[in-house]
């Protein structure tokens, strides 16, 4: 997530000044020491086999235990660390809550056998549902197709929640669960999008985060990032790009898998953001996705002889990182980077890299990359 990086990097600190279980350890037996040392008037030092030793070694693991306890406690009130209840309750400072789960919706369009003089009425919780599959669309608003018509288009959602009724082609849901008189079929003319789990504590802090940019209502671009996660936990990168002279908003996402969204989430997204609570009297909001911008992976990679022993290692940690790459790459503005890909393998353990493609190219700020193809080979082994 791009925004809450911001956080995640700020450097780490600790509320126990960085204790280690050793550092406890050897403060209380060097203070048994001092203190018996003392009391006796004879110098005391404690052998290692000494059962006081071990005595305050065990109590040192106790201490050591709680004070972790504070650690975290600490911890909780920052935003880098917080998370689960935890950052349930610092998200209420802000006056947010977690969003729950949300079913997926899309529109069903209804056909009848033959035109009719009297209008057909479609109940709401009406039920569509993809063949032999038992994920079910229901209608959420009576509808009729008026007479002389022949179909309706009407809003359905998933009966339940999650991410389980996403990305159903149009046509998919075409069995019509609960029958009506005189239709003859039923179809979602929108692929199914929406349904989300319960939002995860990486969205809940980023919107934490951009929280602050709600403040306003000119327009700012924080507002416009920190609505959008609003209105969906799988709502991902976003960038917004204004035209002021115009007076246009134009806000481009991913889902959080960095996939494009489907055009119900458009849709859905632009209708939320035109709300005039949320958008200033003087911006035309539009939504879109990013325009995509291909390029491929190829690449042989070579291996230190020296590190044969690692070998079958190293050929899994370059694969991981070439996946790592491709997610990477997949934001918003972000320019195809070849010497990232190279840099990538090399930390896994690569030797060297020749890389016949990507090439570097600018991607533009409305545009993403989109990956078509991989080749990743291995070499084999070289002398160092």
């Amino acid at each position: 997530m791009p925004e809450i990086s911001v956080v995640k990097n700020l450097p780490d600190v600790s509320f126990i000044d960085g204790a280690t279980v050793e550092d406890i350890r050897g403060e209380m037996v060097a203070d048994y020491e001092a203190f018996m040392s003392q009391a006796t008037g004879r110098p005391l030092t404690l052998d290692r086999a000494s059962p006081h030793r071990m005595e305050l070694y065990a109590a040192a693991a106790q201490i050591y235990h709680a004070l972790q306890y504070i650690d975290r406690a600490g911890k909780q009130n920052l935003l880098k660390y917080s998370y689960s209840n935890f950052l349930d309750h610092l998200a209420a400072f802000k006056g947010l809550t977690r969003e729950p789960e949300a079913a997926a919706t899309t529109t069903l369009r209804f056909t009848l056998s033959a035109e009719r003089e009297a209008a057909t009425g479609i109940p709401v919780g009406t039920r569509a549902a993809v063949p032999d599959w038992s994920v079910y669309f229901a209608t959420t608003q009576y509808m009729e197709i008026p007479a002389g018509a022949m179909s309706v288009d009407v809003p359905a959602a998933c009966t339940m929640t999650g991410e389980a009724g996403n990305r159903l082609a149009v046509g998919e849901l075409s069995k019509l669960v609960d029958p009506i008189p005189y239709m003859d079929s039923v179809s979602n003319i929108t692929v199914t999008a929406g349904g989300a789990e319960v939002e995860s504590d990486d969205h809940l802090a980023e919107r934490v985060y951009l929280f602050p940019g709600s403040y306003s209502t000119a327009g700012p671009e924080a507002n416009y990032k920190y609505h959008a996660k609003k209105f969906n936990v799988n709502v991902g990168d976003v960038v917004v790009v204004s035209d002021q002279a115009a007076g246009t908003v134009d806000l481009y996402f991913l889902m959080t898998d960095g996939s494009k969204p489907p055009e119900e989430m458009i849709t859905g997204l632009e209708n939320y953001l035109r709300d005039n609570n949320i958008r200033p009297m003087t911006d035309l909001v539009r939504v879109a996705a990013p325009a995509e911008v291909e390029y491929s992976i190829d690449l042989t990679y070579y291996i230190n002889r020296s590190d044969s022993n690692r070998a079958v290692d190293i050929q899994t940690a370059v694969a991981a990182a070439v996946g790592q790459y491709t997610a990477w790459q997949r934001a918003i503005g972000r320019d195809i980077n070849p010497s990232k890909l190279g840099e990538m393998v090399m930390a896994a353990g690569a030797k060297r890299v020749e890389m016949a493609a990507p090439a570097h190219q600018i991607v533009g700020a409305k545009s993403v990359a989109l990956l078509t193809g991989q080749a990743v080979r291995y070499g084999g082994l070289e002398d160092d």
